[in-house]
């Protein structure tokens, strides 16, 4: 099974949470957007520079930056 930051994942495809490794209140902002485990989302579209990055979470579009989304791990699908 691999396992890959979130940042990582292309565009279009869809990866499924597996670990945050985010602590403190990044963490408690990354639960609270819908990214718990066994969540799958998807990777929308990068901005014109890179960052941040729009993700599709439960019917939900975000906006993660790359940091951000390097905190998340998850497994391609």
């Amino acid at each position: 099974m691999k396992v890959l930051p979130l940042s990582e994942l292309p565009i279009g495809q869809w990866g499924r949470v597996v670990f945050l490794k985010a602590r403190g209140m990044t963490r408690c902002r990354l639960l609270d957007l819908g990214l718990v485990p066994d969540t799958p989302v998807q990777a929308v579209r990068r901005s014109p520079l890179g960052d941040p990055i729009a993700y599709r979470i439960r019917g939900a579009l975000i906006a993660l930056r790359r940091e951000e989304a390097g905190q998340v791990l998850v497994t391609p699908l």
